[in-house]
């Protein structure tokens, strides 16, 4: 777009607009930078359409801008995030007082399919352990990391987050700082807390340098935190010892953790304060996967399955 006055208005109502989600909605940086460049690209698009005041923008625009994204070959999840971000935006112009109604509004997203994630049994997640070496400091380490992912259904980046003084053995609980910077307290069970004290007193001392402070997991060649890509490497090399055929990484752990709960009866609400989720309706896919592993015991079970 060229600058005009008009564009610096709607760069303003950008800006506020992503604040609002940084601030209020507590969006991580990596949603916010999606949101920013999806919103440009329809701006982008409605430049090239020779419009430049946003109260002029019709539904028929909007129609148009996502036929072109299809017919890119954008698949159902873009496009629904797409939608998402720029109903946003102008939701929060007619909030604003700058247009009176959201075009995009009478535009429906497209229908996602309800895509069930893939789990570890019990006996694969201890196959995975079974091959940490106890007798050296990364192996500790590499045990201790599966045990509290699986124990916890932490995210990856909260593990990799993790201080020394986030556990209390006592109480049997961890401390996760989750997105937006908001704490809560996950209990953790005895086979985890067995690995993270054997870890702590034989593995962690002997691989730390002076740099590497109060964070729990560290590298052992340089003594620096873990990072996601180091720790989806170390789940993927165990992944390789034990000849699994499922794609292994990080948030599989989760995955698993919340499935196995509630088949084995835990309150959904419950899951979904371990879990972290502000929206029941996140954790509920978990009762969807609960409710096939029934239908398959059925149907390979019931005489009459």
């Amino acid at each position: 777009m060229k600058k005009t006055q008009k564009t610096d208005q709607i760069e303003q109502f950008l800006g506020d607009y992503l604040n609002e989600l940084r601030y209020e909605r507590n969006l991580a940086e990596n949603s916010l930078e999606s949101y920013s460049r999806d919103i440009k690209s329809f701006l982008s698009f409605l430049s090239n359409s020779s419009i430049t005041d946003l109260s002029e923008v019709t539904v028929e625009n909007g129609r148009e801008f996502f036929l072109q994204l299809s017919q890119s070959g954008l698949n159902e999840r873009s496009l629904a995030r797409f939608h998402s971000s720029i109903k946003g935006f102008f939701s929060f112009l007619v909030v604003s007082e700058y247009i009176t109604k959201n075009p995009i509004a009478r535009i429906k997203p497209p229908k996602l399919k309800k895509k069930l994630p893939e789990v570890l049994s019990p006996a694969e997640i201890d196959s995975l352990i079974a091959k940490t070496d106890d007798d050296t400091p990364a192996g500790l380490r590499d045990r201790a990391i599966i045990e509290v992912l699986y124990a916890c259904g932490i995210r990856v980046s909260e593990l990799a987050g993790m201080k020394k003084n986030d556990i209390f053995y006592d109480d049997e609980m961890i401390r996760v700082l989750g997105k937006g910077s908001k704490e809560r307290l996950v209990p953790i069970g005895s086979s985890a807390i067995n690995a993270l004290k054997n870890y702590l007193t034989f593995g962690r001392p002997i691989i730390a340098k002076p740099g590497s402070g109060n964070t729990l997991f560290i590298n052992a060649k340089r003594g620096g935190g873990l990072t996601r890509v180091g720790i989806w490497k170390i789940i993927k090399q165990y992944a390789e010892l034990a000849g699994l055929s499922k794609r292994v990484y990080p948030h599989i752990f989760r995955h698993s953790f919340a499935t196995h709960l509630i088949e084995g009866g835990a309150n959904i609400r419950a899951v979904q304060e371990m879990l972290g989720h502000t929206d029941i309706s996140v954790t509920q896919i978990y009762t969807h996967i609960d409710i096939t592993y029934i239908r398959e015991v059925v149907h390979q079970y019931h005489p009459r399955g």
